[in-house]
């Protein structure tokens, strides 16, 4: 096709991260550690004033830490949201434990409080809640929160497409006992891949690193105690996220752009509904999603096939994890009282839409253009 391609969300760099990764060559600073990473933490806790930050290879690595610095172990019991990508729950199975998928609500499709309570009933002692910021929409963590507190269960907040969202003025990831952040190649900002623990405690960032670092005792030999994982992020690639960091706002600004475009676009047809924000945060607008109004005629497939017909790319909302074939087997607490998933109506009527910041206005009139004419067959 000789139209350009149009993405969902592909990196975009600036400059100032090659300075830094020239730096790490021209210092042979290029294996694991090193002055990058530990400026990069130290950035990313001053950002978000979490604290204290560990980088890490991915968001999964970080997940996997903060479940092992609360000791999950074969037959606990672990809350997580269910539309989410397997990364969220993922670890949850590296330390044989069992998940417990919690729905969506409908007014920020992330963890629902109602199915929250319902799953406490049910499980009155679970070692711990993963709760995910869908497409960088911050959940209802009030009402979260205050349902773990009233548990003594400790809240890990899964920020990986949230980075740079808010909720009540405080940055997503710092108000549970843990928070992870992705730097996945297609994220609001990258490090090509990596992710990044977070806590207000140092003892826990500290830990987090001595895990991630093979768990190497600190003598002169080579002697471990405990079980250790290479999850240390690059000097190289902490590098690029240093330049990243510097346009996050900006990003978010562009983002966010993206997602008023389209809900002005599509303001004036019943039969499209943008995903909803929460209105007591800021969010990123990491992605920006819509659903179809139930009974029209068009499918989400009909129209994401349209937009790769003019070479876009979009996909589906994630299927959620109950509906997964490894996941089957696990529990699953609905938000509806008949039993019926929010997150699974989502699925079945929505999708992403193109949220690339390096959109051009040609390129969302042409997307805007493609799905309007979807609805008029």
């Amino acid at each position: 096709m000789d139209r350009k391609r149009i993405y969902l969300s592909s990196p975009t760099m600036h400059g100032e991260e090659q300075e830094y990764v020239k730096e790490a060559f021209d210092t042979n600073w290029v294996a694991p550690l090193g002055p990058n990473v530990n400026a990069f933490e130290k950035e990313i806790a001053a950002y978000t004033d979490c604290g204290h930050a560990a980088a890490l290879s991915s968001g999964t690595a970080a997940i996997h830490l903060a479940l092992k610095l609360l000791d999950i172990k074969q037959g606990d019991v672990v809350f997580v949201s269910d539309l989410t990508f397997s990364a969220s729950c993922n670890p949850i199975i590296y330390e044989n434990a069992s998940p417990v998928f919690i729905d969506a609500e409908p007014d920020t499709w992330n963890m629902s409080p109602e199915a929250l309570k319902k799953a406490f009933e049910k499980y009155p002692s679970p070692k711990a809640v993963i709760c995910v910021h869908l497409y960088g929409t911050p959940a209802k963590l009030k009402e979260i929160m205050e349902i773990c507190g009233e548990h003594g269960v400790p809240l890990i907040e899964d920020a990986a497409e949230s980075l740079g969202s808010t909720y009540q003025g405080k940055h997503t990831g710092t108000f549970g006992k843990y928070g992870i952040y992705s730097f996945n190649g297609n994220k609001i900002i990258t490090t090509s891949g990596g992710g990044m623990f977070v806590s207000a405690e140092e003892e826990a960032a500290k830990k987090v690193t001595f895990y991630a670092t093979q768990s190497r005792d600190p003598a002169r030999h080579y002697q471990h105690s405990r079980i250790g994982y290479n999850y240390r992020m690059s000097n190289v690639t902490a590098g690029i996220g240093r330049g990243q960091l510097l346009h996050l706002e900006e990003h978010k600004a562009g983002k966010k752009e993206i997602y008023r475009q389209y809900q002005e676009a599509f303001a004036d047809m019943p039969e499209i509904t943008m995903n909803p924000l929460n209105p007591e945060s800021d969010a990123n607008c990491w992605l920006s999603c819509m659903t179809i109004g139930e009974g029209c005629a068009v499918t989400p497939d009909e129209v994401m096939d349209a937009l790769e017909g003019i070479n876009a790319e979009s996909r589906p909302i994630w299927k959620p994890m109950h509906l997964q074939p490894f996941f089957a087997a696990y529990d699953f607490i609905a938000h509806n009282e008949d039993g019926s998933s929010v997150g699974e109506d989502i699925f079945n009527r929505g999708l992403c839409l193109p949220s690339d910041i390096k959109n051009t206005d040609e390129d969302m009139e042409l997307i805007i253009r493609t799905v309007r004419e979807c609805f008029k067959k």
